[in-house]
């Protein structure tokens, strides 16, 4: 299969987190760097005196410990990106991992552009604002009931994703998800998100909501 031109290549794709890294935080590569030559540095003082075997295991285990401290560094500065951005939590939404259906246009909307999101999964279906509380606890309880009207004896959440009191911070929402009780079985998430979509109203999402070249992380696989 021919590559396509316009996908970057993996030292590209490097690259471009490592500069996103940098504009977030410009200490961020050299603890990357520094993370990487510290754990080589262990490995050669060990090399020393009990043989040039662990030197190479040196190298293999600074590559590693590189990539883990680069991976992490990439996932903060990806979030604070998206932090305030309108339509931000869409986009952690969608690194979800397993059995979730995110529905792609906020299911409420208001004037101020909160927004309510809709996902199903094995813990049901669970309603997700983005806004302040005072403004969006009216359209959450509102949404709860349209939905609760098609999808009888199925647990229905609502989730306020923001910084304010009560509120789950944007960076810890897909832990927040993976941590609910698995409800239903697997055809019976396909059958209620089946049922979910015909309550979907044509609401668009609010133009230019998320950064340029922001790739965001997978979560946490569902188990």
């Amino acid at each position: 299969m021919a590559k396509d031109p316009a996908t970057p290549g993996r030292l590209k794709q490097i690259r471009m987190v490592a500069q996103i890294i940098k504009q977030a935080d410009p200490k961020g590569m050299p603890i990357v760097y520094g993370s990487a030559l510290g754990t080589l540095a262990v490995f050669v003082v060990v090399g020393v005196f009990f043989g040039w075997t662990w030197i190479v295991f040196g190298v293999f285990a600074a590559l590693l410990v590189g990539m883990l401290v680069f991976s992490r560094l990439a996932q903060r500065a990806q979030y604070s990106m998206l932090h305030g951005q309108p339509g931000a939590t869409y986009a952690i939404l969608q690194g979800l991992r397993g059995t979730w259906h995110v529905e792609e246009k906020p299911v409420a909307v208001n004037r101020d552009q909160d927004l309510v999101f809709r996902i199903v999964g094995y813990p049901g279906v669970i309603l997700i604002s983005e806004g302040p509380s005072s403004r969006v606890q009216r359209m959450l309880v509102a949404e709860k009931k349209r939905v609760q009207r098609v999808a009888v004896d199925v647990p229905v959440y609502d989730i306020q994703c923001g910084d304010g009191e009560g509120q789950i911070p944007l960076a810890k929402l897909q832990r927040h998800l993976m941590k609910l009780p698995r409800n239903l079985k697997k055809p019976a998430v396909s059958e209620v998100n089946n049922r979910m979509r015909a309550l979907t109203p044509a609401v668009p999402l609010p133009k230019g909501p998320l950064p340029r070249g922001v790739r965001m992380p997978r979560g946490p696989k569902a188990r």
